[in-house]
């Protein structure tokens, strides 16, 4: 007899009954925009050896076969629609994985091009061969080319077919008025994992009677998935959801029928370690703003790097590339020079990974993060990996670093290393990062050092200036290492040695 869920999906039996197993199978301003100026994205690609958006048909069907070099097991998207999406998503997706490398090189030496003219408008003249501010070291590959990420994104809205209720990522822009969902189908650097969570998604908001949630004021409801895997074959859902004027009674059916549906119904093959639902009303909310509420599993998931055990919230950050973290965690250190008396501080820390990793080698880790949840994660991992001689606060960087730093004594070496969002370091935090005489290596990680980067930047290594209280000596770049953290994209992670 087959089990009918309410909304007409044939079920197979519950976890309680006998089908369960067989269910279960990511002056300094105008620096900035200058980059962006000169160095547009498209025009950087056309500048560079073997780029060509039209490639030969001959290359093209070699990649369709999986031949060309750095292609094995790749296939080419089956529609218009699933090129455009990876064209936008992932531009050098075309590419053999070496000559994706020498794009993203010829890339961070036109940022460090520009760096080095902002420093010498400065008065400050740090131009080694190239016209670099430093030496550029070549790019660190990737040790996992596709399938890479252990977190995406998927938006909901209208399809290539008019689909309001489609699940993928978005091709065009809300400025333009021409964005189109498309399924993450044929995308490299999504795993299937993650690709069959947003297609059971989809399914299920499809039976839904409720609308998706395409404008907060047109109304709707379902909105985007996160989904996050581990190496441990751990998997999280993350479901956002807009309440507008539905009660408690229709909000906990809506949950209800998202449990039975991942847990019964034909969303069990994803097997979900942990399967959260947030309200919220807002395009980003934090636990604190709208609780993430645990529907079904555990409230956490676990990832290895280094020999260490992490634990990992719904909204803790973690870099979405693992094994391309535990290089770039290696390399913090070398470059950090750190030792038995050096303090670190790890700035912008989220679950505390890269101050843990290097924790046995330093005699103290201060950590800092504006998530909550995460400092939470980073004291258990800490504890959980028998690691003592680490503390975690809480707070907004801006906020915690000048008052912490402003209690410290000279004697003690600190190392800093600091791994912000695209946004940047706030100006307090790069004022007290300046002032504070003890930092003498500074390890700055970004992600867009094109960007607000470019500004700090600037800021830490532009001669003193009392008008805008940055008292202490200035940084010299020093050694500049970009890691391929996002295969098939044009990013990657830079790392730059900041001394004095």
């Amino acid at each position: 007899m087959k089990l009918m869920c309410p909304m007409g999906w044939p079920w197979p039996r519950c976890a309680a009954g006998n089908g369960a197993a067989a269910l279960r199978p990511a002056m300094a301003l105008s620096c900035t925009l200058r980059l962006r100026q000169r160095h547009p994205l498209s025009a950087v690609l056309s500048s560079l050896p073997g780029w060509d958006r039209s490639l030969p048909a001959q290359k093209k069907a070699a990649q369709r076969k999986g031949k060309g070099k750095g292609g094995e097991g790749r296939s080419l998207p089956r529609s218009s629609w699933d090129e455009r999406l990876a064209d936008a998503v992932t531009p050098l997706w075309r590419f053999p994985y070496q000559e994706q490398l020498q794009v993203k090189y010829e890339s961070q030496k036109k940022i460090l091009q520009t760096l080095a003219s902002c420093l010498e408008e400065l008065g400050i003249g740090t131009q080694h061969p190239g016209g670099l501010c430093c030496p550029l070291q070549p790019i660190v590959p990737s040790p996992v080319i596709n399938g890479y990420r252990n977190k995406s994104t998927f938006s909901v809205n209208r399809g290539p077919d008019g689909n309001p209720k489609t699940v993928g990522l978005y091709v065009g822009t809300g400025k333009a008025r021409n964005i189109v969902c498309v399924k993450a189908n044929h995308m490299e650097n999504i795993p299937l994992k993650h690709k069959r969570v947003a297609q059971c998604y989809e399914d299920f908001i499809r039976h839904s009677p409720l609308d998706s949630c395409l404008l907060f004021h047109k109304g709707g409801h379902w909105r985007e998935l996160v989904v996050r895997t581990t190496s441990h074959g751990h998997t999280m859902a993350i479901i956002t959801f807009h309440p507008q004027d539905l009660g408690q009674e229709a909000l906990a059916t809506q949950k209800s029928l998202l449990k039975e549906f991942f847990t019964c119904g034909p969303g069990a093959v994803c097997a979900l370690t942990s399967l959260y639902f947030q309200e919220s009303t807002m395009t980003r909310c934090s636990h604190e703003q709208a609780p993430f509420q645990l529907l079904h599993g555990e409230p956490h998931i676990f990832e290895e790097v280094l020999g260490l055990k992490f634990r990992i919230s719904p909204d803790a950050f973690f870099q979405v590339n693992t094994a391309g973290a535990e290089a770039l965690y290696q390399a913090v250190g070398e470059l950090g020079q750190v030792g038995g008396d050096t303090i670190l501080l790890d700035i912008c820390c989220g679950t505390g990974a890269i101050g843990l990793s290097l924790a046995r080698r330093v005699s103290k880790v201060i950590g800092i993060e504006v998530v909550e949840k995460a400092i939470e994660d980073a004291r258990w991992n800490a504890a959980f990996n028998g690691i003592s001689n680490s503390e975690f606060h809480s707070g907004k960087a801006e906020a915690v670093l000048p008052q912490l730093l402003s209690s410290w004594e000279d004697a003690q070496p600190v190392v800093a290393v600091v791994n912000p969002s695209r946004a940047g370091l706030h100006y307090r935090v790069v004022r007290a990062i300046r002032n504070c005489r003890s930092i003498q290596r500074l390890l700055y990680i970004s992600c867009k050092p094109e960007g607000e980067a470019m500004r700090n930047f600037t800021e830490l290594c532009c001669p003193p200036d009392p008008g805008k209280k940055l008292l202490g000596d200035p940084f010299t770049p020093t050694l500049a290492i970009p890691f391929d953290m996002f295969p098939h994209t044009v990013h990657c992670e830079l790392v730059l040695l900041l001394t004095r």
